[in-house]
């Protein structure tokens, strides 16, 4: 019991300290329904009022290395780019059936695939043909204002001017799918809007450590 009573105090302070800093914009902390931390969690947040000013997408990169994509979960505007250079010494085929964005990018190795445009919204799940085990996940957002938890499931988000905000908090093993979300009043210069999101996950996926690129 005292172990997840200090957990929570660390985290609240945390978020105490990053909302101390006098920006504008929000402080996030993720946990599952254990208390325990969850890295990897995609933030972000849209302006109650409407789509956000606009603003160039930037280019993301997943890496394809020791049979694996790096990162497992990439976030990125609508409209980015990802591109995928393959550092394994064999080629890869990579592959997504999701609806916000089909592909078959055939086998090849090094830097020579292009880039993917991800222009709609959703999740985008990627697998490799030839590497069943391979898996990652793109989120893309209709915002650019975004950002993944750390190791200590904590976000901070700086935002371009104050208002009413809708938060959004998406872990890619979240039970049923949920995308919860909580609006926050966000105040110009103040100290940084805290959210607190407690995620229902499904069992953990087993994660092959053998896997090397022979």
């Amino acid at each position: 019991m005292y172990r997840v009573h200090h957990r929570f105090h660390v985290f609240c302070l945390t978020l105490l300290g990053a909302a101390s800093a006098g920006a504008t914009g929000v402080a996030v902390q993720v946990q599952d329904a254990a208390g325990n931390a969850l890295p990897d969690t995609v933030i972000y947040v849209e302006a109650e009022a409407g789509p956000a000013g606009a603003k160039a997408p930037a280019n993301a990169e997943i890496e394809q290395k020791n049979l694996k994509f790096m990162p497992l979960v990439t976030v990125v505007q609508t409209g980015g780019k990802v591109f995928f250079p393959n550092n394994d010494r064999v080629r890869h085929h990579i592959y997504s059936f999701s609806a916000a964005h089909k592909f078959d990018q055939k086998l090849y190795s090094g830097q020579s695939a292009a880039p993917q445009v991800f222009d709609k919204a959703g999740t985008v799940v990627l697998g490799c043909n030839i590497h069943d085990k391979m898996l990652a996940y793109v989120k893309v957002v209709d915002t650019p204002y975004f950002a993944k938890t750390d190791g200590a499931g904590a976000a901070r988000i700086e935002l371009p001017a104050g208002g009413r905000y809708v938060v959004k908090a998406w872990h890619y093993n979240t039970a049923g799918g949920a995308t919860p979300e909580q609006v926050l009043t966000v105040k110009a210069g103040d100290a940084l809007s805290t959210a607190v999101f407690k995620l229902p996950m499904k069992p953990p996926v087993a994660v092959d450590t053998t896997s090397s690129a022979y």
